[in-house]
């Protein structure tokens, strides 16, 4: 039995209770269930206190002697709010976030049963190392591994239905040393950064004695009935439609973004919202997305560190929230062909701690200089590792999405705007083989008069660019809405880094040949400017002369994540993470080699489903639609009408015929083609068969059945479809 029907029935007398605030300010939920430094000062002594804030603040290693204190206080504040368990929280290379819950309780030798949290479990724990995807570094029969506390992230407090849960950020490392998850490479590039960019402030400003890399990532997702999700296998199982036609009405009339929200869906939002708040997500902005369906939300800036666990932590919670309502969360990159699909922004910059945003122009020509020196550096590092940053934010997903309507193409640029390109085009042109002090005082007074403190009203910004400057940070807009930030953050963190050590290699071998320091400086920026011309592009992303045009400059246009992630494995990204100490070679080729089969396993995860589709759904509403047709055919005959009057039957008859052989073929084709491509030992030449020869036969498979649900008759359709899904709530 189709359960469209029941579930277009059940959503019908949906629940749509309202959540609300209750009169309650959001300051007062904020952090309510996070261990931070006014839950650290109430519950923590002076000692143990000052110890985890310099741990914190300094990136100094823990006193394992207080270790022990801090557990204490760390358990009692969360037994006063109701919690049993705790558990290490990490992020492995799933995709996921992972989490084992332990007790407090525990029995004494005397049998005496009592809770306890000693400094031993806050520290440490062991996972299995060999059943979460670690690139051949663990077998089956090495299996430990290690979660490690990560003191610069607060411990928080998850609700799941009535429990609550002691959750402490760690990281996830082998038994042999090497990171499995997505947070010990972007601490490391973290640290990198922190190093190369203050000893080019120390260049401006001697007071800075740290950088901190700042990230605001906007979430894009969909919202869809729970009932009328679970009537899909496609999206149970993929996250995404594999069929279904588009519905007359998309997001053609421009009506969705910024409109109303639907009561039910804000409703969810309010909730998850609240849940969030507790945990100290500072989520700020709320708002309809473009598609149909489709929404955002968007948080106040935080460390970057900070800010990648609390989106993996809204990930979840939305997810878990939506349940609440009868409704199903899409964070899929293209959850619904011929509408937007959903990104990621990951908006980022970096601040002192003098309290400067370096991506920001100041008020004097000094300051601008700095700017100016830490902007051509990101660019340069843009231009330098394009390919890295294009293999960051590759995925079977994301591939559905870049070079779309909506978002950016697989071409990485960098869009400035027309007032700073013109500032760095002067900079280049106008200045001599050899800068003297004319041209430093020129170059200062220039620079200062044209670049005012605040640049957001003064530059336009560019929807298509997949790295824009927006005004004081920079917008990596590919980032696709499924990802965790923390591996293109990882690779920006890192390329930057890079750039700013060659920046002062440059800067202090002139120096060391007598220029003054500010002409050399200028030097270097000029030169950096000249050598990472290519990547700038002001213009539209979208069309077919930008195309051209980037192939005409050299630039890369890896369309699929087979050939992006390529990048990871080659010379200069091994030297680039080596030097830098982000990853060892082991740990490269295994996230390689991880990135490549979770590629395979997803696309041949749709292709299955695909399949089942077609051969269980498709065909079957087809021919009962066409038996319905020969049926009726017949009848018409057998009362002695004409065979002109059963035409127009025929004619559906023999169309639904095609479609139907035409799906038969395809599907037997493309378990062929999955057959051939699970046999091939490389995972690189496996991935590239998935992509090339099973992959191919989706949207001619979709081509054939989309067809027949515009022919079979409404009853016999089995599958919600897009006009239901999109539009009912």
């Amino acid at each position: 039995m189709s359960v469209r029907f029941p579930a277009l029935q059940e959503l019908q007398n949906g629940d749509k209770k309202i959540a609300h605030y209750n009169g309650k300010k959001v300051s007062s939920l904020f952090a309510s269930h996070v261990f931070n430094t006014r839950a650290m000062r109430e519950w923590l002594s002076d000692e143990a206190y000052k110890s985890l804030m310099a741990s914190i603040k300094n990136a100094q290693k823990l006193d394992r002697r207080m270790a022990d204190q801090i557990a204490s206080g760390m358990k009692a504040w969360a037994e006063e709010k109701g919690v049993t368990h705790f558990s290490h929280w990490f992020q492995p290379l799933t995709g996921t976030t992972a989490e084992k819950h332990d007790s407090f309780f525990t029995i004494k030798s005397d049998g005496t049963a009592i809770e306890i949290f000693d400094g031993d479990a806050l520290i440490q724990q062991e996972p299995d190392a060999s059943s979460f995807p670690n690139g051949g570094i663990r077998a089956t029969f090495e299996a430990r591994g290690y979660t490690a506390w990560d003191p610069s992230s607060p411990a928080f407090i998850m609700e799941t239905g009535f429990g609550k849960t002691l959750c402490i950020p760690t990281i996830f490392i082998a038994y042999s040393g090497e990171s499995l998850d997505h947070k010990a490479p972007l601490l490391k590039s973290i640290a990198a950064l922190n190093k190369a960019a203050v000893e080019v402030c120390q260049y401006f400003d001697k007071n800075v004695s740290k950088v901190t890399a700042t990230l605001g990532w906007e979430q894009e997702y969909f919202v869809i009935d729970e009932a009328l999700a679970n009537g899909r296998a496609d999206l149970v199982m993929c996250g995404r439609t594999l069929i279904g036609h588009s519905p007359a009405k998309g997001q053609q009339l421009e009506d969705h973004y910024f409109g109303s929200i639907p009561e039910r869906v804000f409703s969810f939002m309010q909730d998850f919202e609240q849940e969030s708040y507790k945990l100290g997500i500072p989520l700020r902005t709320r708002h309809n997305e473009v598609a149909p369906g489709q929404f955002e939300c968007a948080p106040i800036f935080e460390e970057i560190n900070i800010a990648v666990d609390h989106n993996s932590l809204l990930m979840d919670v939305m997810t878990k929230v939506a349940k609440r309502h009868k409704l199903r969360v899409l964070l899929h990159e293209k959850p619904f062909a011929g509408v937007n699909g959903s990104g990621k922004h990951n908006n980022w910059s970096m601040a002192t701690d003098t309290g400067v945003n370096l991506l920001a122009p100041g008020k004097t020509p000094r300051t601008n200089l700095m700017f100016l020196t830490f902007f051509v550096n990101t660019i340069k590092a843009v231009h330098d590792h394009a390919d890295l940053l294009r293999a960051s934010i590759a995925s079977a997903g994301n591939d559905h999405r870049l070079g779309a309507n909506e978002a950016p193409p697989a071409i990485i640029s960098a869009y400035l705007g027309s007032y700073l390109s013109n500032v760095l085009d002067e900079v280049e042109s106008r200045v001599k083989e050899k800068f003297d002090e004319q041209d430093e005082a020129i170059l200062k007074l220039d620079i200062h008069k044209q670049i005012p403190e605040l640049l957001m009203d003064n530059t336009d910004r560019n929807r298509t660019s997949p790295f824009a400057f927006t005004g004081n940070k920079f917008e990596f807009r590919a980032v696709g809405s499924s990802a965790n930030c923390a591996g293109p953050m990882t690779v920006l963190n890192t390329i930057v880094a890079q750039a700013l050590k060659d920046f002062k290699k440059e800067v202090d071998a002139l120096v060391e040949k007598g220029e003054k320091k500010e002409i050399a400086i200028l030097h270097t920026l000029r030169a950096f400017i000249a050598a990472s011309k290519k990547i700038r592009f002001e213009g539209d992303n979208y069309s077919d002369d930008w195309a051209n045009e980037a192939a005409h400059r050299g630039l890369s246009n890896f369309k699929t994540t087979p050939e992006a992630l390529k990048a990871y494995v080659a010379d200069e990204a091994k030297e680039l993470f080596f030097s830098n100490n982000i990853y060892s070679e082991r740990e490269l080729e295994a996230r390689h080699e991880i990135m490549l089969e979770e590629y395979v396993k997803k696309v041949q995860i749709e292709a299955r489903i695909l399949g089942y589709l077609a051969t269980n759904h498709v065909l079957p509403a087809a021919i009962e639609y066409q038996n319905k047709l020969i049926s009726n055919i017949a009848g018409l005959k057998s009362i002695g009408l004409p065979e002109e009057s059963s035409r127009a039957q025929k004619n559906l008859v023999g169309v639904i015929s095609g479609h139907i052989q035409q799906i038969n073929d395809k599907v037997e084709a493309m378990i062929e083609a999955r057959k051939q491509a699970n046999v091939l030992d490389d995972m690189q030449t496996r991935a590239e068969a998935y992509c090339n020869d099973v992959r191919s036969y989706f949207d001619d498979i979709r081509y054939h059945s989309d067809k027949l649900e515009l022919i079979v008759e409404d009853k016999l359709w089995p599958l919600p479809k897009y006009r239901e899904m999109l539009f009912l709530r």
